[in-house]
């Protein structure tokens, strides 16, 4: 539909092409394109300025009005030079006028039926020096006057100003009326002349007159050609003090200013919308069919509808369309980019640097057979090295390193992203998205006032979107190179549709961070920042938490406890081995002593799948803490944008990290025994919900509902657990103290939150005839204050849980025992009633004489107790035997204990001389009182 020129297909396109010389065309050297008249308004957009210019001309030619002076001042490749050759064109052409492509109508406009040929004096000041004089023929001219005057007419000419040429001072106003008046219509045309006058030295005389005869001559001109009503000047002078050059440069710019401000009328430069008919006039030939390019631009406009606020506001007016339209096959926002922000870079010329660009952008995307309906921003071929150079040309050093490591490129990451998500490289996301910020932000660097650096979040997305794709995937590929690129950077919350984003050669402190994220050990400082986080966020039912704790350290207590398990024990499914056995070993030990009350312990375990994540999270969190604290302290200095980004990634990173943690510490693991018959322990796994409510309430959901943890409890099932473990045979009473002390240490037994859930089970099932009976004690078979559903229940060391039956048959039995004897007796007798005997028990006969009164139960005074302690578990055997036994014989203020351990070995070959050795220097260290070798 749109097919580039010739010389743009092949790529034989010069700059110096693009580079409209005045002077070529003048001399018969220029080539065909600016050469010939009908050709050079071929490929020439007419703009409001420069249509408005040659109505001028054409006026004044005539002699119908219009301005005698015309000053061009635009930036550098305004179009000063093309405008100037488009006068030149139309005042000498051989042609009809209505050869001329556009100008028939701007003569209608003029009110004119013809504008005649007319005399055209080109002066260029970069085509002479003021201090050497050049031949016309064999005419010396030294002075620009004298070039005037030739070009004018000749020697005839000539000689109105020869004195003046040759004593290098101004010719006055009325001669130069003259001669203007002799050769009109004519038209001057003035080129580069800052670039001459700045050659004067200063205060000196040259062949070529002096400064201030150069600018004498300038100011006569211009009062003379008012006098002329058909001849007029168009002098180009440069729009800012760097094209002007020196500083001797930049006043001749300010004299000239002043000089043509008298008179001058001020021409319109090229506007962006202009623009788009000049490059395509430039690089493309007619669109051949309108039709499809109507639905192309159609069917962009209707995406951009669909998409909303999405977009930049423009996008929804109806105007849009149009200049969708007028740009095809570029789109509008590629030319807003380089007319509105690269244009402020000097020396980037508004005309012949984007004819240059996009001449070179177009033959890349022909060459690669490019598919994209219209050329956007995001597509610019920046791997491209003679595109990419048409651009850093104009930018500080280091811009090469930011498009091949962050751009485009093979090892750009972008191009790493789009190979590892297939959905970016469906469409190249990634890299149209970088494209896309460095063409709307890379000016920015030069520039020395901003009000706005980077693109928001719908302009990205402008310059890459394309009918039939969706916004949120290039949405979501801006957020992932927010995280990832090393030179880009925000003003704020990436997921913000206010955030700006922009490229900088200087690394954004995102790389910094990756820097330092390496240093910290896994061991110490991540390890450490996970505990931290951990210890903040689990709040639960346990009454300790340990976190990577060693099983040394955790207590062997009645407290319900929480142990976390390090990073490097983790758990999946299918892999569960390494935390099983790590449970395992905390159940069975407490640092060189065996643990006794296992049952008080449970375990949270990470996800092997979330734990690289909560690695990497913990290691950003630290990297950036480091960061802040260093531009605290004054060792890292950056300004004070990067310092706030640092504030905010540390911000962010600290909110992130506990929500990966919880994620990943997501397994709680409950060690369990089936049965006292087991032959070993076992451990469930329970996933925790990673969302919603906080993590030491889902905890302790998942302990209430799989009854991991009891927190209330039912007399039912205190029953149900002396039946099946102590209620057996004749036993048919239990401790109550030694059930909770069992709760406490087998796998099998229940898990209470705390005494008091055994306390209240106890109470309730008390004042019922239907759970057990109370006792406190018992003697010689007799049960001391039992009850049978009596609700004062005190829970001691003494209190016994009684079979109901049993009770009950106890109490039956204690009533019928009863015998009647004489008042008197009961009043006197000093020998109370016996006891009945619990059941089972023969009771005395009925009517059988009260037995005389027991004599008293003879205390045992002595113990002896000896033990064969196997040598390969010598160690925890005699730490159990001096748990167990020792410490218990101990508590007894009264007791004497006298513990004696006697060692005998024996060596069918004899001991060894470093055995011996060894023995006897240990035990005599160790005092043994006795320590003899035979």
């Amino acid at each position: 539909m749109a097919v580039p020129h010739q010389d743009v297909l092949e790529g034989t396109f010069q700059q110096s092409e693009f580079a409209a010389d005045i002077t070529a065309v003048n001399s018969g050297k220029a080539s065909r394109e600016y050469q010939d008249a009908a050709a050079f308004f071929d490929r020439t957009f007419i703009t409001e300025g420069m249509g408005h210019l040659l109505t001028q001309v054409a006026q004044r030619l005539a002699g119908k009005g219009g301005e005698p002076v015309v000053q061009l001042q635009t930036a550098f490749g305004g179009g000063k030079t093309h405008t100037m050759l488009a006068v030149y064109h139309l005042a000498t052409r051989k042609c009809a006028l209505s050869d001329l492509a556009g100008i028939p109508d701007l003569v209608d406009r003029a009110g004119l039926m013809d504008v005649p040929q007319a005399r055209v004096a080109v002066v260029d000041g970069t085509a002479h020096a003021p201090g050497q004089p050049w031949k016309r023929g064999s005419q010396t001219i030294r002075t620009l006057w004298g070039e005037m005057a030739w070009q004018l007419g000749g020697a005839d000419a000539f000689a109105l100003v020869a004195d003046a040429d040759a004593t290098g001072t101004s010719p006055g106003k009325d001669v130069l009326r003259d001669l203007l008046e002799r050769h009109a219509p004519c038209v001057v045309l003035i080129d580069e002349l800052v670039a001459y006058v700045r050659q004067f030295p200063e205060s000196q005389a040259i062949s070529g007159g002096s400064y201030d005869t150069n600018l004498s001559f300038i100011q006569a001109l211009t009062e003379a050609v008012k006098l002329v009503p058909r001849a007029i000047v168009l002098a180009s002078l440069p729009e800012s003090d760097l094209e002007a050059g020196s500083q001797r440069g930049v006043t001749a710019l300010r004299a000239l200013e002043k000089t043509f401000g008298r008179v001058q009328a001020l021409w319109k430069p090229v506007a962006t919308e202009e623009a788009f008919e000049i490059v395509r006039r430039r690089l493309f030939e007619p669109v051949r069919d309108e039709n499809a390019r109507e639905a192309v631009c159609r069917a962009f406009a209707d995406a951009y509808i669909a998409e909303g606020v999405k977009l930049p506001a423009e996008t929804q007016e109806r105007r849009y369309h149009d200049r969708l339209l007028h740009a095809y096959p570029i789109h509008p926002e590629v030319f807003d980019r380089l007319y509105e922000d690269w244009t402020t870079i000097d020396g980037f010329q508004r005309t012949r640097g984007v004819l240059k660009l996009m001449a070179k952008v177009i033959f890349r995307l022909w060459k690669d057979d490019n598919k994209d309906l219209l050329i956007l921003p995001g597509s610019l071929p920046l791997h491209d090295g003679s595109s990419r150079n048409e651009l850093t040309y104009y930018l500080p050093a280091g811009w090469d390193a930011v498009i091949e490591r962050d751009i485009d490129g093979d090892r750009a990451e972008t191009t790493a992203l789009e190979n590892k998500e297939p959905r970016f490289g469906q469409v190249g996301a990634a890299r149209r998205i970088a494209r896309t910020i460095f063409l709307g932000s890379a000016p920015a660097s030069v520039a020395s006032k901003v009000a706005a650096r980077g693109l928001d979040r719908a302009r990205v997305i402008l310059g890459c979107l394309q009918p039939g794709q969706a916004s949120s995937v290039y949405a979501d590929a801006l957020g992932r190179l927010t995280d990832r690129l090393h030179y880009l950077n925000t003003s704020g919350d990436k997921g913000q549709d206010t955030t700006r984003f922009w490229f900088d050669t200087r690394a954004n402190l995102r790389r910094e961070m990756e820097d330092r994220k390496r240093r910290f050990d896994d061991r110490t400082e991540v390890r450490g920042k996970i505990a931290d986080v951990l210890k903040k966020t689990l709040g639960s039912v346990f009454d300790g938490v340990h976190i990577f704790t060693p099983h040394g350290d955790v207590p062997d207590d009645t407290a319900l406890r929480l142990v976390v398990l390090p990073p490097e024990i983790w758990y999946t499914r299918e892999e569960s081995r390494l935390a099983l056995e790590a449970v395992l070993e905390i159940i069975a030990k407490n640092g060189p002593k065996p643990r006794y009350r296992s049952n008080r312990l449970m375990f949270l375990a990470p996800d092997h799948g979330v734990l690289a994540r909560l690695t990497d999270a913990a290691r950003v969190t630290l990297a950036w803490n480091s960061i802040v604290e260093d531009v605290r302290e004054g060792r890292l200095n950056i300004d004070l944008l990067q310092k706030n980004q640092a504030e905010k990634e540390l911000k962010g990173a600290e909110e992130a990290l506990p929500r990966v943690a919880r994620e990943c510490y997501k397994w709680l693991l409950n060690p369990m025994q089936d049965a006292p018959t087991s032959s070993k322990p076992t451990v469930e796994a329970f996933a925790l919900n990673t969302a919603g409510a906080s993590v030491g309430s889902e905890i302790e959901r998942v302990c209430t509902d799989n009854e991991l943890v009891i927190t209330t409890w039912s007399p039912i099932h205190l029953r149900t657990k002396l039946r099946e473990l102590y209620w057996k045979g004749e036993q048919r009473s239990a401790s109550a103290a030694g059930f909770f002390e069992d709760t406490l240490r087998y796998l099998y037994m229940p898990r209470l939150r705390t005494r008091d859930v055994l306390t209240q089970a106890i109470r309730t099932g008390a004042a019922s005839i239907d759970f057990f009976g109370t006792a406190y004690g018992e003697a010689d078979g007799r049960l001391e204050g039992l009850s049978l559903g009596g609700r004062d229940v005190v829970f001691d060391d003494t209190l016994l849980l009684v079979e109901p039956g049993a009770a009950q048959a106890y109490d039956e039995a204690s009533r019928s025992s009863v015998v009647s004897v004489p008042a008197d007796t009961l009043l006197t007798s000093e020998t109370p009633a016996t006891p009945p005997p619990l059941p089972g028990e023969t009771g005395p006969s009925p009517g059988a004489t009260t037995p005389a009164p027991a004599l008293p139960v003879t205390k045992p005074k002595t113990f002896h107790g000896s033990a064969d302690v196997p040598t390969a578990t010598a160690k925890m055997r005699l730490v159990q035997l001096a748990d167990e036994i020792v410490a218990v014989l101990a508590s007894d203020p009264n007791a004497t204990v006298r513990l004696v351990v006697e060692i005998s070995a024996e060596f069918p070959d004899g001991a060894s001389d470093g055995v011996k050795r060894a023995v006897s220097e240990n035990a005599n260290s160790l005092g043994l009182k006795s320590a003899e070798w035979e």
